[in-house]
């Protein structure tokens, strides 16, 4: 087979692709762990190239952390902290930004040697530049999501860890359905009788998508460390102290730990019913492939056992063990929902 900018599909494109969204999952697991920690503002300044650099000294590591305590959250929760237990932290919010890098790396480095080798279908180049300036643009984020926990409060505000993490979910989806493209190349928009049929899985991914997002602001709230009971809250159908008593409609939505845990559960509520749904339908309509009903029925398993981990995780109190399997699955979630997303309007 000869490369040319005209072929249409690639095998080393969509590995490359496939291996950089496997780094942003891995990105996004170990950003969960830097915040189920409290690590993220060990690190007070944005040094994007010297930064790679850890304290190789004893006066660096002092230096270091002579700047931690600078900042609200020593002041107020970690007064007590030794140097030693700040190398700990340090090193969680260390390894997601040299991660961060790696991704950057990652990408960049073999895009060029694809592009110089003619490997990368045409119809694909601008996607792929795309999901290289958004990379770019998710730096600028986590340092703007940091930046907001170093002045004020005791950590970054929940709504920009979730622009944060919806950033990465939306590179994560990026190279995943590019790199679907690349391995199977272009299809013929074959989707049998049911047009609607397409519309209802981008509407499937959009509904996993917003539901990260409302887990990213239960995370950043801390809120799934109360209201531990099931189904209720504490008791009540509707948590006492949903509404935020100052700030009105935004501060509730974003800040009050009732709203943003009760609101999760919800849009989960509703998650299983249409994923259910959608198993259901998918086997009833004619002309659908078989690779989307299997995927479909891979979902709704897939929700289902979410919902139960994070029933479990909230019982349990919020363990760093369960909120990261939580986490992780999420991803799962998120990539059985665009597989048949991108294979509904394929033969």
């Amino acid at each position: 087979m000869r490369w040319s900018y005209n072929l249409e599909r690639s095998y080393a494109a969509a590995v490359w692709l496939f291996s950089v969204a496997f780094l942003v999952c891995a990105m996004v697991v170990v950003g969960g762990a830097t915040r189920l920690t409290e690590s993220g503002l060990s690190i007070t300044e944005w040094k994007p190239i010297v930064g790679v650099i850890p304290p190789l000294t004893e006066q660096g590591w002092a230096a270091e952390f002579h700047k931690y305590q600078q900042i609200p959250q020593y002041r107020y929760l970690n007064g007590a902290m030794t140097l030693d237990g700040f190398k700990g932290i340090f090193w969680w919010e260390w390894a997601h930004r040299l991660l961060g890098r790696v991704v950057g790396v990652a990408f960049i480095g073999p895009f060029v040697a694809l592009m110089a080798t003619r490997s990368v279908p045409r119809r694909l180049i601008w996607r792929c530049w795309v999901l290289f300036a958004l990379g770019g643009l998710q730096g600028l984020i986590g340092w703007w999501m940091v930046s907001s926990g170093l002045t004020q409060g005791v950590a970054v505000a929940p709504e920009r860890l979730a622009v944060h993490q919806g950033m990465a979910l939306l590179i994560f989806c990026g190279c995943v359905w590019t790199g679907l493209e690349a391995w199977f190349g272009r299809g013929r928009n074959a989707i049998g009788p049911d047009r609607s049929l397409r519309w209802a899985t981008i509407g499937l991914v959009g509904l996993i998508y917003f539901q990260c997002l409302l887990g990213a602001l239960v995370a950043g709230n801390r809120a799934g460390r109360v209201f531990n009971d099931w189904p209720l809250m504490n008791g009540r159908l509707i948590p006492h102290g949903y509404v935020a008593p100052h700030g009105g409609l935004w501060a509730t939505l974003a800040h009050s730990q009732a709203a943003v845990q009760f609101n999760h559960r919800l849009i989960a509520y509703l998650l299983l019913a249409a994923v259910s749904y959608f198993a259901v339908y998918v086997t009833r309509v004619r002309g659908v492939a078989q690779p989307v009903r299997r995927t479909a029925y891979w979902l709704a398993g897939l929700v289902v056992w979410q919902a139960v981990m994070g029933v479990a995780t909230l019982r349990m109190g919020d363990p760093i063990w369960m909120a990261l399997a939580h986490q992780i699955f999420a991803v799962l979630v998120l990539t059985w929902g665009v597989l048949p997303a991108w294979r509904t309007p394929r033969n």
